[in-house]
């Protein structure tokens, strides 16, 4: 039973990536403004083309990456380099497809990794060992065990989130609250086999309730009219009663940081709340893929990400919170986006160990 209490309320993690969730649905190539590959001199178009190639930098990364346009360009500028995002669908899939591809790598740089998967795919062997010059106390506090190949990015705390118009009073809700016969029906998570949310909030019943009884928990939960989906994607928008999605369950494993999202335009407040005493603290990193066609834009990538400018962006446009503590944020987090003050979790060496148990347990006993 393992709780993290935070120094740092009010500061650090959040959603992920309300705004930005549909917002990479194919791969986008951002080409630097103004770039060499614009044949000027009488270059031939072959000796174009061939530069152009060498100055390409492929970023693999989940369904929910956003950054602004500004915050784009302005990698081209500095950089020199076109940005190549090829985004899967959770991170927890996308974890999964690179281990497939280990041998050929899909791309040079990977951002999305969470400390639920990160441990997988560093015993996979798939990263370079890259320490960024823009890395600071708070990237080593949140690697622990990674053998120094991930950066870490942005953290958020996954928690349940609920329909206020549904659920009155939901933001005192706990784990035992879910069981009870007036909330028959009315949760959807996601798989923790393929997808990073549905993954934290398994930990978070294995840190409540122990390795010997979170799968009662969970088949107390499944009596309870329990549904399971694939990701996020389709537990926030298909299953869920929240005013930008489209189902009728009001409770759902999301983000601490979703509510500031949820803010009908004619409310001074959110639809939704997140439950504070369901949280679990999940991190994001990024990482030189091992094999990568152009390694040093890999390292550039990695740097860009912890820019001040990429950190001041990433509130606005992923719904998590940056890494760096003093980086602004929206002035509605402070008030509907406030962190746990003691959210569960595991250590690195806990998931590590038992993390292919537990999924294969659940899916087996629970989905089975």
């Amino acid at each position: 039973m393992t709780r993290l209490t935070s120094a740092r309320a009010g500061r650090g993690a959040g959603p992920r990536a309300l705004a930005a969730a549909t917002a990479l649905a194919a791969a986008v190539t951002l080409a630097a403004c103004g770039q060499a590959g614009g044949s000027a001199g009488g270059n031939s178009a072959g000796a174009g083309q061939t530069a152009t190639a060498a100055r390409i930098v492929k970023l693999v990364t989940h369904g929910s990456f956003s950054l602004s346009d500004a915050a784009l360009a302005r990698f081209a500028e500095e950089t020199g380099l076109e940005l190549e995002i090829l985004p899967a669908d959770d991170a927890g899939a996308m974890v999964n497809q690179l281990i497939l591809t280990k041998e050929a790598p899909l791309g040079d740089v990977v951002f999305g990794v969470d400390n639920t998967f990160a441990s997988r795919a560093v015993a996979e062997d798939l990263f370079e060992p890259y320490s960024s010059p823009g890395a600071g106390p708070e990237q080593a506090e949140h690697a622990v065990g990674l053998e120094g190949k991930l950066t870490a990015v942005d953290f958020s705390d996954v928690c349940l989130n609920a329909d206020r118009r549904v659920i009155a009073d939901a933001a005192g809700l706990t784990l035992d609250d879910l069981v009870k016969p007036e909330f028959k029906d009315r949760l959807v998570v996601e798989n923790p086999a393929t997808s990073s949310p549905g993954l934290a909030f398994l930990l978070t019943t294995i840190a409540a309730r122990g390795e010997d009884g979170y799968l009662d928990y969970w088949r107390q939960l499944k009596d309870n009219g329990l549904k399971v989906v694939s990701g996020w994607n389709e537990a926030y928008y298909d299953e869920f009663s929240g005013p930008s999605s489209a189902g009728e369950r009001p409770l759902v494993v999301s983000y601490a940081s979703s509510p500031p999202s949820e803010i009908p335009a004619d409310a001074t407040e959110p639809a939704t709340v997140a439950a504070l005493e369901t949280c679990f603290r999940q991190v994001e990193y990024a990482g030189v893929l091992k094999g990568a066609a152009n390694p040093a834009g890999a390292r550039e990538v990695v740097d860009f990400l912890l820019s001040d400018a990429v950190q001041a962006d990433i509130p606005s446009q992923m719904w998590v919170y940056p890494v760096k503590p003093d980086t602004p944020l929206p002035e509605e987090w402070a008030k509907w986006a406030p962190l746990s003050a003691r959210p569960w979790t595991l250590s690195p060496a806990e998931i590590a160990a038992g993390r292919e148990r537990w999924i294969a347990e659940f899916t087996d006993q629970i989905l089975g």
